[in-house]
């Protein structure tokens, strides 16, 4: 695993670099306009560019090498931070500019995932994928832990410009590790043959794949449905915690939640997972329904701080597990195509699923549950009644999902049987390729337009 550690570190680095100016220009625009609005927006331009990028930079990174892409993706990205920290120093940084700015970097960062993703199934060995992701998702807890507090710190000091200078050092770090580690180019398969042609074509060929393995597609549903309650509670947890404690007690809660998804990378990168992953999906669900329930149902700062931490426990398990399925599962030649549309999945439903919490919590929950609502004199006895306990009923609503979730995935044959029933890439095949020497150790040279790019 030695090649993937390298690889692993530049990615680490770089996602806490990209933390960094993450928070720092969200507190910069925020109060500089003092407008909620031009905040979202940035926020809209993070996520926007890579779920629409997503299908054709699959296609793009299963053309050229997985370390190549990963290369533009961190060239690209860099230069775009790059060029917002030039706008900062020269006082020409509008939040237009800046939208730009992020605007362009998601859309060369959409090829980052799914080729970091493809290129551990090359360098990792089946029954190292557990630890493996759970290395990944350890360095996306240390981003969501570390990057708000050091940023933090570091506006105080060096300010925006140097914050995001910062970043881009972190990109140059995750690049030199770039050039540091070879990635053996999977050999062809049957399905990438089935799926070439133009850039259209493949890009939707992500799709077509899935569609014939239900297994998978039924993951897929799966966990769009799990990422849509987590989308929600990304919006729903401040106004729950602030509606009768301080931002200072938010602050607490929060940091207490963020050690449940260190925790859980970190468990995942000793232990590796179960042996069957599914079931290392479905109990963790549950889990995190339960803890739902029990932090909605209260006005405590332990209670919601315990079941945050419980929820956020399970999610790197969840994660981790089901990673190994697809990557044991999916070709490796075809990887970047169908995990590109995985991401595409995720990443639009968050934007839904966070406005969908707003209207919900302001225009159902909150008035059901007010002084003298209609929900006041019954289920208001159990739960409470006034500011905050609309969105505390809008938790346990969404653990009783997560719960339904849990349990339809585990009544379904195809999901509970996936791991015997779809096939697994014959691994004797693969490794026949990936022994023989090719030009760069397996790697072929980027090109902007990919090999004979039509449309």
């Amino acid at each position: 695993m030695t090649a993937f550690l390298i690889l692993w570190l530049g990615q680490l680095v770089s996602g806490l670099g990209t933390g960094l100016t993450g928070f720092a220009l969200g507190v910069w625009v925020y109060q500089r306009s003092g407008s909620v609005t031009q905040l979202a927006l940035i926020s809209v331009c993070n996520v926007l560019p890579a779920a629409l990028m997503s299908p054709f930079a699959g296609a793009l990174v299963d053309r050229w090498s997985r370390r190549w892409a990963m290369f533009a993706s961190d060239t690209g990205a860099g230069a775009s931070t790059l060029a917002i920290a030039l706008l900062v120093a020269g006082g020409r940084a509008e939040v237009w500019a800046i939208c730009a700015g992020v605007a362009i970097a998601s859309l060369f960062r959409s090829l980052q995932w799914p080729a970091y993703s493809a290129a551990t199934t090359q360098l990792v060995g089946k029954r190292h994928l557990g630890r493996a992701n759970g290395l990944s998702q350890l360095a996306l807890a240390v981003a969501q832990v570390g990057a708000p507090v050091l940023a933090g710190a570091l506006l105080g000091s060096i300010g925006l410009r140097g914050v995001i200078l910062v970043d881009v050092a972190t990109y140059l770090f995750a690049l030199s590790t770039l050039l540091a580690v070879r990635i053996p180019r999977a050999a062809a398969s049957a399905e990438a043959a089935a799926g070439r042609g133009s850039l259209l074509r493949e890009a939707a060929f992500g799709w077509t794949y899935l569609t014939r393995r239900p297994g998978l597609l039924g993951l897929l549903g799966l966990f769009a449905a799990a990422n849509f309650i987590m989308g929600m509670l990304t919006v729903l947890i401040v106004p729950l915690v602030l509606s009768f404690a301080s931002a200072r007690t938010l602050g607490t809660v929060l940091s207490v939640a963020s050690s449940g998804l260190f925790a859980g990378g970190l468990a995942m990168a000793l232990w590796g997972g179960p042996q069957r992953r599914m079931r290392g999906i479905f109990a963790p669900l549950l889990l995190q329904g339960v803890a739902l329930l029990a932090g909605g149902a209260r006005q405590s700062v332990s209670l919601i701080a315990s079941a945050a931490c419980l929820y956020l426990l399970a999610f790197p398990i969840v994660n981790a597990c089901s990673q190994a399925i697809w990557q044991a599962k999916v070709a490796p030649d075809v990887q970047g195509r169908v995990f590109a549309m995985r991401q595409a999945v995720a990443l639009i439903s968050l934007p839904i699923a966070q406005l969908a919490a707003g209207s919900l919590a302001d225009r159902v929950f909150e008035p059901l549950l007010a002084a003298g609502g209609p929900l006041a004199g019954s289920l208001g006895r159990i739960v409470g009644s006034g500011p905050g306990r609309g969105i505390g009923l809008l938790f346990m609503v969404l653990g009783i999902a997560n719960l339904l979730i849990a349990v339809a995935a585990w009544s379904s044959p195809r999901l509970r049987r996936l791991e015997d029933e779809v096939p697994t890439p014959s691994p004797a095949r693969h490794r026949r390729r990936l022994s023989r020497p090719s030009r760069g150790a397996g790697d072929t040279p980027f090109h902007p337009l990919g090999e004979g790019l039509s449309f």
